[in-house]
């Protein structure tokens, strides 16, 4: 029989010497971004201030691994050992302690020995194209600085370039620390901080193991066990009532969403982001004040009305004249943002103003242009959920669409500006979503809602035209350079990018590939390139200006 280990490991036994981990070269580039980079220091700097004994456990990581050998290929858990490694390499380049920086080097790369005849070699080697790259500016001490300065001239891919990026986020909080602080995380990294490492001695095994461990299945999640702890206290004569009402709830979202609700409810009671499991928050932040006398209450004032409004928001259907229609659209919109963290407030909302669909419609277009804000601002999630709770903590003290979190000060509306103006396309969560709601505001049909399996974001002009084209007449290295990646040289269409069509000059790529069947576009953004005679820098720069004109206007940014 195959043979299956698992253990709980601390940080300081993972990267030792009875692992060389490696990532095949079949499995993804290394793809974690600045928002999940500061996330997991976030976690780890909310595990130290606890200041408590209590283990800290970030997650799993499977390796397929032979009996007698240290060498592991990993399977799944690339992100966090890369991320861990860029940690403890900035960690090991900031510290004025010869010895702490010893040891934290000694975590990505394991020291050679004179007496052994064995050379340094990394605890983590990348995939080959970048396994190079890994080692002369990560694990190589006193690298990182060197690191955080490169260009994009000098990162051959998107991988080196969030390596690079993250690399950059997190020296920059580490160099506000103090040199007592960064021994404390040291320390708890080397104590309670565990991965729990899967092993096991083929590829076949691993992918099982993977698979069943991110399986979506009927295990208890934590409204099961919030459920045993509710019904319980209720009266023996009513359970059964109560029951009913709790699975029907569950039954009406789903079981994914309905574990989501437990989430956003904790988030707009205790008005702060989380910092523990919700198995340990909930039952003091949320149910504490209706357990054990008021069970019954939580079920009919809490659960059952933000169930409801869920379903709203998930389904934006509420019936009814225009202005409830404004409120499905405004929803519609919020929706298509790449988080969820603007739910709890919406929530509460839904939640306290049902029967209001023009507060409800003004208060959502107030959150939507928050939202929009942050994402162009690529504000991560940490500061993100810190605004949301500002906010909930001022509708609480009723200040409503007043409410200070709302209000975009001069600086912020200036960086959304610049954001707006940038190379937009290089980030796709933002450039997707800020095409369709142009897009919307251009068909002047609000909340339009696209039924398209596939819509992808083009370019007008090429990427990389080609050497004999009309684009390389119009345009000089530098006009390419600059207008490529922005809004006024994109559009949108319901198909698959087609490479060879991508480079046709302008009046065939109108012809064959913006057009739809019928000769039109599909989309209002993609209509108004069809109407011009040429693209040139100057049609750009008039059509950069409309378009930022339109969505400065719609979310009130001068």
């Amino acid at each position: 029989m195959k043979k299956l280990e698992a253990s709980e490991l601390a940080l300081r036994k993972v990267f030792s010497s009875d692992y060389e981990f490696a990532i095949p070269d079949y499995q993804r580039p290394y793809s974690w971004g600045t928002e999940q980079a500061l996330q997991l220091l976030d976690d780890l700097e909310g595990a130290l201030d606890r200041g408590s004994d209590e283990p800290y456990f970030l997650g799993s990581v499977v390796l397929v691994r032979g009996d007698a050998s240290s060498h592991a290929d990993v399977n799944d858990g690339q992100q966090r050992l890369t991320t861990l490694s860029i940690l403890f390499a900035t960690m090991r380049d900031l510290t004025t302690d010869a010895q702490l920086a010893g040891e934290l080097g000694n975590l990505v790369m394991e020291p050679g020995q004179i007496m052994a005849g064995t050379e340094p070699k990394p605890r983590l080697t990348l995939r080959s194209r970048d396994a190079a790259f890994f080692q002369s500016y990560v694990q190589e001490p006193s690298k990182t600085e060197l690191l955080v300065d490169l260009d994009d001239n000098s990162v051959s891919n998107d991988s080196q370039r969030a390596i690079r990026d993250n690399a950059k986020v997190i020296r920059a909080r580490l160099k506000r620390w103090t040199e007592a602080r960064l021994r404390a995380l040291a320390a708890m990294a080397g104590t309670r901080i565990f991965l729990v490492i899967v092993s096991t001695p083929d590829l076949v095994s691993a992918h099982r193991i993977f698979s069943v461990m991110n399986a979506r299945g009927l295990d208890l999640t934590p409204p099961d066990i919030f459920k045993a702890q509710v019904i319980g206290t209720i009266q023996d004569s009513k359970q059964s009532a109560y029951a009913d009402k709790w699975e029907d709830a569950e039954e009406d979202l789903g079981r994914d969403r309905f574990a989501e609700l437990f989430l956003h409810i904790r988030m707009v009671f205790a008005k702060e982001r989380a910092r523990r499991e919700l198995l340990l928050e909930f039952p003091d932040q949320v149910l504490k004040p209706y357990l054990p006398t008021r069970a019954a209450e939580f079920v009919d004032d809490v659960l059952l009305p933000y169930g409801d409004a869920y379903e709203r928001l998930v389904n934006q259907d509420y019936a009814g004249g225009q202005e409830w229609q404004q409120v499905n659209a405004w929803l519609a919109r919020l929706v298509q943002l790449d988080n969820s963290d603007w739910r709890p407030p919406a929530l509460w909302a839904l939640r306290n103003h049902d029967g209001d669909p023009a507060f409800l419609a003004a208060f959502l277009s107030k959150l939507e242009r928050l939202a929009a804000s942050m994402l162009l601002r690529r504000q991560y999630a940490t500061p993100r959920a810190q605004r949301y709770a500002n906010l909930l903590k001022g509708l609480e003290a009723g200040h409503g669409l007043g409410a200070t979190a709302f209000v975009l000060d001069d600086a912020e509306r200036k960086l959304t500006r610049e954001r707006l103006g940038g190379e937009l396309y290089l980030v796709g969560a933002v450039r997707n979503y800020v095409l369709l709601r142009l897009d919307e505001l251009l068909a002047n049909q609000p909340g339009v809602s696209y039924q398209h399996k596939l819509i992808t974001v083009e370019h007008v002009l090429p990427q990389t035209p080609k050497d004999d084209s009309k684009w390389v007449e119009h345009f000089s290295d530098d006009e390419r350079a600059y207008w490529t990646h922005r809004l006024a040289n994109l559009v949108l269409l319901n198909r698959r990018k087609n490479s060879a069509a991508q480079r046709f000059d302008f009046d065939e790529k109108k012809r064959r590939y913006f057009s739809g069947a019928n000769g039109v576009a599909t989309f209002a953004l993609t209509s108004q390139v069809l109407a011009h005679r040429s693209w040139t820098p100057a049609v750009l720069d008039e059509r950069q200006e409309l378009l930022m004109k339109r969505l400065i206007d719609e979310w009130e940014l001068n």
